[in-house]
């Protein structure tokens, strides 16, 4: 496929990914209108209630709904950008590594906090997406995603604190939805295929030299720039 072609469709799955997002803000927020209304009934009825049964598809709505107008608030930043830096190398790789975060950071809060606990809200997916984005670089080895990696770690180093266990927080959520963006980046990770074997080339002279491992990275690294249009 020519690099014209490839940047073409980083940047069409960059554009699905963003509209993905607004979407699915803009829904939690209609849904936040709607459970305000109603005294934040819904978070109650369709939370995940700890080792109750009938709780169980609260695993599915939970990370729709949010206990205040401060919760979904401090969720909504993070979610956004977290959630299109996952998504932006494809939308349906993204829908796939979603439900994984969803189910693990459910089912693990589920079995793990307090009895009759009623857990919402999407800092689980938030958890799972940082996660996600910590290691998917490493795993489909693209150095683009190793250092977007990096950065959002650094600049979003805060949000560890958030998988120790603390008083009043659904940390249980929180650190299952994390192992389940790292179990994303590894179940999802690109499979290359092999390079077909043969004689290695041989290069004659000075001039024709091979580039080296240190020009390679360096070669590959101005081509996902260049592809993502940067």
């Amino acid at each position: 496929m020519s690099d014209g072609r490839t940047a073409e469709i980083m940047i069409a799955e960059a554009r699905k990914a963003f509209w993905v997002m607004v979407g699915f803000l803009g829904l939690i927020w209609i849904v936040q209108i709607v459970n305000w209304a109603a005294g934040y009934g819904l978070s109650y009825s369709y939370g995940i209630r700890s080792w109750q049964l009938d709780g169980l598809p609260g695993i599915v709505s939970a990370p729709f709904l949010h206990w205040s107008w401060g919760h979904i608030e401090g969720n909504s930043g993070p979610l956004f950008i977290f959630g299109f830096l996952a998504a932006y190398r494809g939308v349906k790789k993204f829908f796939g590594v979603t439900a994984l975060i969803a189910v693990t950071s459910g089912l693990g809060a589920w079995f793990t906090a307090a009895p009759s606990t009623v857990g919402a809200g999407a800092s689980g997916l938030v958890f799972g997406y940082f996660g996600y984005i910590l290691v998917r670089g490493a795993f489909d080895r693209h150095l683009i995603d190793i250092v977007i990696g990096v950065v959002m770690g650094l600049c979003f180093a805060y949000q560890f604190t958030g998988l120790l266990p603390a008083e009043g927080i659904g940390w249980q959520a929180h650190l299952f939805g994390f192992l389940g963006g790292i179990a994303g980046g590894y179940l999802f990770r690109e499979r290359r295929v092999a390079a077909s074997s043969g004689p290695p080339a041989v290069s004659r002279g000075r001039d024709s030299a091979s580039p080296g491992p240190a020009g390679d990275s360096r070669s590959a690294l101005l081509k996902e720039i260049e592809d993502l249009g940067l």
